[in-house]
């Protein structure tokens, strides 16, 4: 990764924008949206963005920030980027991003265009009643693992509450009435290569879904990579008894 991706709460806090023209307005009309409040300088201010076209103007104007602590993006200069912005997929409040680390703009917005098609307009209120629905849950599946086990094969691809099938409100309540822990379960994947690429799409999923993976010591790391990145790893094999939960065993 060139980055950590992060979610920064913006409502209310201070953001310096620098520049003028559709770049800037462009940019002041993202942070409108997250509620920031956006200044020309403020002292106390640890966010910026820079939209000045001048090389030397805008050289400058990062350099001051820079020294003052402040994290800035250089709008179309990623060497200059503390951070970068996302294109963004927005059903809050569940939000994509798709970065390219400032490399190519186009082909992020080209890939948020995609998402756009693919994602349901109702997948907020989605997240929204799972959140409502917390305490219900905790009291059905008071074990953390068991809880996070029942939600994930619930919002896996076909599931009960699968996020890219539209759901109505009435969802998550359909499903806790009759939401069970699932039954603890091996797969296997065989490498046919070290190229993490070559993996199928179901792999990749069970990799994505796994609670642990059993592997052995010649896995490549960039296969490893694609499990959760909680998802406990052993090289070893897989007991005669496998602990509930996704266990994959992979070689």
């Amino acid at each position: 990764m060139n980055g950590l991706p992060i979610l920064v709460r913006t409502a209310g806090r201070t953001i310096i924008l620098k520049g003028s023209g559709e770049p800037a307005d462009a940019k002041r009309r993202l942070l409108e949206r997250t509620g920031a409040t956006i200044v020309d300088d403020d002292p106390d201010a640890r966010i910026a963005v820079v939209a000045i076209e001048d090389e030397r103007e805008a050289q400058a104007v990062i350099a001051a920030l820079k020294a003052r602590g402040v994290m800035v993006n250089a709008v179309d200069r990623p060497d200059d980027c503390d951070f970068t912005l996302p294109a963004i997929v927005d059903r809050s409040p569940v939000l994509v991003a798709v970065s390219t680390g400032g490399v190519s703009a186009g082909l992020a917005a080209a890939i948020r265009q995609r998402l756009e098609g693919v994602l349901p307009a109702g997948v907020g209120r989605l997240a929204e009643a799972l959140g409502a629905a917390r305490g219900d849950l905790r009291a059905r599946f008071p074990d953390g693992g068991a809880r996070r086990r029942a939600i994930g094969a619930a919002i896996a691809a076909g599931g009960a509450l699968d996020p890219l099938v539209p759901h109505d409100d009435a969802a998550v309540a359909r499903w806790l009435d009759l939401a069970a822990p699932p039954a603890g379960r091996v797969e296997t994947v065989r490498l046919r290569s070290g190229d993490p690429d070559d993996l199928t799409l179901r792999e990749a999923r069970w990799l994505g879904q796994a609670d642990r993976v059993y592997h052995t010591a010649d896995v490549p790391a960039a296969i490893l990579d694609r499990a959760r990145a909680d998802a406990v790893r052993i090289a070893g094999p897989v007991p005669a008894v496998p602990p509930p939960g996704l266990t994959i065993d992979l070689a």
